[in-house]
């Protein structure tokens, strides 16, 4: 196998264009038995293969940089520069990092940024008076998120070298949407001649390679614009998933998969039969479009987060819209929807409504513009990767005027929110969809939300009172009988239902009886919802211990070690209160 001497670019260059095919091959199959074994992006890393292959052929890389925008596309790039063995056994994360190479850039994780990171390193090549290519790698979709355009518009008036690879293989997630998909599809018919050409008009000049997936086709396109002294855009036509036809016949479903069967394309768990929020909230808004025409539900290119699939989708027909990778545009156009007088539903992952913090400021709350938000994969239960943490939207959801941001913690108290939140009228609304399991209810639900800030008392008790919010009510759960187990003590359990506010009149009234406050978050503790109650009581004689996370980056975490290191288990946290309490 040629695979297996291929160490870093250099050795890449030693081989004949035959051999080169071999290693494309080669690559497709490692590919496939690690994304099969351990999940991930497999459609877009197939389709780019020979792509990967011809640019560290035809460049110098590190000296020459190659930025992948959104790293979805980077599986060979890491395989050919050093990191095969640690790729195959799953030691490295999917995305780049420069942690692990010199030849990666940028921990990235987010669409639509590449371009932009990419001009800012030709602007400081440009600065040192240095000289180097560098190379924006942009796909699956990434064109399509507002970030790309204000990059492109920049990249147009560097004057100096800068490529932009455009990797087009007429996907994003799902299917690519938005008028400039229309003008690459014209591009693609016409062979790059049509007169209507988005990248030059921005003032790029633009080459069309058709033959994507062939090598000796992009080497020549590559080494025809090496050491260029001006922008270019390099769009090629590629397959997405080629080399595995469950790939190239389900693109969505292979966007990014669990770990599945070469064989048959099935997930070797069938998630469908699984019990979780996103189903429950699919069938629940089709539900609703049905009862009322007025009804929409937006999606940033990640219909799958409420299981709209491409036969709910068609189900939907017109109230349901997919705006592209453009969270903030999705927000600023719930904003609208809602001033129209009808009513939209945004599903959106934590990690990718951070991208919108202005607009939900702005656009929405300022305006007091009654849209609902349903955040999905917040807090520690969400994606383990050090680029989609979750946990961070308490305390900037909380620092915004007019927002309710509700923390449903079973399941029939969500849907009762949801139902709520859609009828609601006064304010702009988000929930916090719990991400860690489908649990039933333990105590009577309200139905109406409308009385903002008030907790509900789940559990009667005396000396101490456990706040437990969203995700970890569970754990205030297995903390107070982990106390009464080993202290007799009775203590009181707390819903706060409300992230966006205090309960005054509750909190004043458990002083009586009450010596101690614990609050437990799924989220970081800095800026969050404890920090509230510890100020509550900061002219009192309570005693507050605030659990939640550490402020800090982490990568390819497992729960259980974060919860253990942040004094989360509670065997961890009755010992502390047993030491604070002198028990």
């Amino acid at each position: 196998m040629y695979i297996e001497k291929i160490n870093s670019p250099e050795d890449l260059k030693k081989l004949s264009i035959d051999q080169l095919n071999v290693v494309s091959e080669e690559v497709r199959h490692i590919l496939l038995q690690k994304l099969s074994k351990y999940g991930g992006h497999v459609g877009p890393n197939l389709g780019v293969v020979e792509a990967t292959i011809a640019m560290h052929y035809v460049f110098n890389s590190p000296i020459d940089k190659i930025v992948f925008d959104v790293s979805h596309q980077c599986y060979t790039h890491k395989i050919l520069t050093g990191r095969r063995d640690a790729f195959i056994n799953n030691q490295e994360s999917g995305y780049t990092n420069p942690r692990e190479s010199e030849h990666d850039f940028f921990i990235m994780g987010h669409t639509s940024t590449g371009v932009s990171l990419a001009c800012g390193l030709a602007k400081g090549r440009d600065l040192k008076k240095e000289k180097s290519n560098i190379i924006a790698f942009v796909g699956d979709g990434a064109l399509s998120g507002g970030e790309a355009y204000e990059g492109l518009d920049n990249v147009s008036i560097l004057g100096s070298n800068m490529i932009i690879v455009v990797n087009d293989n007429q996907w994003s997630i799902a299917e690519d949407h938005g008028g400039l998909y229309k003008n690459l599809r014209q591009l693609r018919e016409s062979n790059g001649e049509c007169e209507c050409n988005f990248f030059r008009a921005l003032g790029l000049d633009y080459m069309y390679v058709s033959e994507g997936n062939d090598i000796p086709t992009l080497i020549k396109a590559f080494e025809s614009i090496k050491d260029i002294d001006h922008p270019i855009v390099i769009h090629i036509h590629t397959l997405k998933g080629k080399g595995y036809e469950f790939a190239i016949k389900d693109e969505e479903k292979f966007h990014w998969t669990f770990p599945f069967n070469i064989e048959t394309g099935e997930n070797l768990i069938d998630y469908s039969k699984i019990e979780s929020y996103n189903g429950l909230t699919g069938e629940y808004l089709l539900k609703k479009m049905k009862e009322n025409p007025e009804l929409i539900a937006i999606t940033s290119a990640t219909p799958s987060v409420i299981s709209f699939f491409a036969e709910q989708r068609k189900e939907a027909g017109k109230q349901f819209f997919d705006v592209g990778i453009a969270e903030e545009h999705a927000v600023a156009f719930a904003s609208g929807i809602a001033k129209a007088g009808c009513k939209s539903v945004y599903p959106v992952y934590e990690t990718f409504i951070q991208r919108s913090f202005d607009q939900l400021l702005e656009d929405l709350c300022l305006n007091n513009n009654p849209a609902l938000l349903l955040v999905f994969a917040a807090g520690l239960y969400g994606i383990p990767d050090a680029s989609h943490l979750g946990f961070f939207d308490i305390p900037f959801f909380c620092a915004i005027p007019n927002m309710v941001y509700l923390a449903p913690v079973c399941k029939e108290e969500y849907l009762a929110m949801l139902e709520w939140g859609i009828k609601e009228i006064s304010h702009p609304v988000a929930i916090r969809v719990p991400a860690n399991g489908v649990f039933p209810a333990s105590f009577p639900i309200d139905d109406d939300y409308s009385r903002l800030n008030t907790f509900r008392v789940t559990k009667d008790g005396t000396k101490i009172a456990v706040i437990a919010a969203g995700s970890f009510y569970q754990l205030g759960e297995s903390v107070i009988n982990a106390l009464e187990d080993k202290t007799g003590i009775k203590a009181t359990l707390i819903n706060p239902r409300y992230l966006t506010g205090v309960d005054n009149v509750l909190l004043d009234a458990i002083k009586a009886n009450h010596q101690l406050v614990i609050t437990l978050e799924d989220g970081i503790i800095d800026g969050g919802f404890g920090e509230r109650i510890a100020s509550f009581y900061g002219d009192s004689d309570m005693k507050v211990l605030n659990y939640g996370l550490k402020k800090e980056f982490i990568d390819r975490y497992k729960v259980a070690d974060v919860l253990k290191d942040n004094r989360l288990t509670d065997i961890q946290i009755v010992e502390d209160i047993c030491s604070i309490l002198k028990l």
